[in-house]
């Protein structure tokens, strides 16, 4: 049986693993763990807040009260991806529910948006449920609607995303970009990758394990509101020409892209070296997001790759749960 690590999944050298754990949503009056204090830049406030939870899961509240997620994933079951074997393909696909009731209910979390990257079972999994739970609409590409609604998500929900929209609401916009996923393995493999047509042409079956949750295709999002603009990637790759113009104030970038051509130096050029870089997608998910977040081995390095290209952009890491300002 063949295992997927993030050596493979995005081209670097990855950490160890350890039980997952769990979110205790409500238990405390900032709702992040104790000890720690929100993350803020020194901008002017725009009413704009992210918060990180974990893996490439954020949360950016935005003026008017709404909300929109990327990637939530508060389940974590355990993979192993970040061992030497990597995850095991035939791990079960669990959604703690009770976990994500806890967050709804007490107001921590909430969506009106869900954007959805890619469709791995880090990205993709909590989402069907969390659709239900908060009456989200979804973005995603006809691949991850057909997987969500094999799990479950109300499908007048699920919105058909490609690559190149522009949706705008009371407060907010989303730009939707064409992307990539990664490039590894000595062929530029990509774990579980695929696609799932069909979508109203019958039902297809249901995910068990996470070999069933394919990439499906990725997009990357840009969300804007307040004065200011948030660049989220899923994958530690990137489609340059999609991103000519764009000037985020903030790029959300994962750890990884080892084998990308001048991953980071790029990134940064053709979005005009945003002001603020938080990594994501650098944390080992076996880990509880109540604990602080443990690098998987990407971290260090992406950090010294955008000092070297981007020196007058400001890198600040924001911890499980923590919130950034801009």
């Amino acid at each position: 049986m063949t295992g997927f690590g993030r050596r493979e999944l995005l081209g670097a050298t990855a950490g160890a693993a350890a039980l997952a754990g769990l979110v205790a949503c409500g238990t405390t009056d900032s709702g992040k763990p104790s000890g720690t204090v929100a993350t803020q830049g020194s901008g002017e406030p725009g009413g704009v807040t992210l918060r990180w939870w974990g893996n490439n899961g954020w949360e950016i509240r935005l003026p008017g009260g709404k909300t929109v997620l990327i990637d939530p994933w508060l389940t974590r079951f355990h993979t192993g991806t970040y061992t030497e074997a990597g995850a095991d393909p035939e791990t079960s696909i669990t959604v703690d529910t009770a976990l994500i009731d806890r967050c709804v209910d007490s107001g921590e979390l909430r969506a009106d948006h869900i954007l959805v990257t890619h469709g791995h079972y880090d990205h993709l999994a909590d989402v069907p449920y969390l659709a239900k739970k908060t009456g989200a609409t979804v973005l995603g590409t006809e691949t991850h609607l057909n997987l969500m609604a094999a799990l479950g998500a109300p499908e007048d929900q699920l919105s058909l995303a490609t690559g190149g929209e522009f949706l705008r609401f009371d407060s907010y916009s989303i730009r939707v970009l064409r992307s990539l996923h990664s490039a590894s393995g000595t062929r530029a493999t990509v774990a579980f990758a695929g696609t799932r047509p069909g979508l109203g042409a019958g039902k297809i079956a249901e995910p068990k394990v996470i070999r069933d949750l394919v990439e499906g295709g990725t997009l990357a999002y840009e969300v804007s509101g307040g004065g200011v603009s948030v660049l989220d990637f899923g994958g530690s790759n990137y489609i340059e020409s999609e991103l000519e113009g764009l000037r985020p104030d903030v790029l959300l970038l994962p750890a990884g892209g080892g084998k990308i051509v001048d991953y980071v130096a790029r990134l940064l050029r053709v979005t005009g070296n945003p002001r603020y870089v938080l990594p994501t997608h650098w944390d080992d998910f076996d880990y509880p997001l109540t604990d602080p977040a443990r690098d998987w081995g990407g971290l260090e390095p992406l950090r010294a790759a955008v000092a070297a290209a981007s020196p007058q952009s400001t890198f600040v890491t924001v911890d499980h749960l923590r919130t950034f300002t801009p």
